[in-house]
């Protein structure tokens, strides 16, 4: 993602963009947009997406790095966790709690500067699991 491109969001910006404030994959749907129904804050996005401003865009882009780079640091602290203490190091035990927190306060704050409703997977970060009995 280079921070110099003040053209529209790309696809790519558009997936993190999506999954980063709680929506699922759109895919490639039947062509005819009824799959928005089901998410009411969907379209709105989308629409956000499309239309924002050059500065806009830059603010966007700052975010879409932030979010990328705290997420990929919440796997990487899983490498301490079989270590509690080593020398004079101690391990944070509650660091990858802590990282998801961080990732998730940043995503709260990225949907708020969109001005849109966060999606159904915001505060999960997974879809809601249903037992059928």
């Amino acid at each position: 993602m280079s921070s110099s491109n003040t053209g529209p969001l790309v696809d790519s910006e558009k997936v993190d963009t999506r999954r980063f404030c709680g929506y699922p994959a759109y895919g490639l749907g039947p062509g005819d947009d009824s799959f928005q129904r089901f998410f009411v804050g969907y379209e709105h996005l989308e629409y956000r997406q499309a239309n924002l401003t050059t500065a806009e865009l830059a603010v966007a882009r700052n975010y879409l790095a932030t979010l990328n780079t705290l997420e990929a640091a919440i796997p990487g602290a899983a490498a301490n966790l079989d270590t509690d203490k080593a020398s004079v190091w101690t391990h944070n035990k509650q660091e990858v709690r802590d990282r998801t927190l961080l990732f998730d306060d940043w995503r709260r704050r990225y949907v708020a500067f969109l001005g849109v409703q966060p999606g159904p997977y915001m505060n999960a970060g997974a879809p809601p699991v249903r037992l059928i009995v």
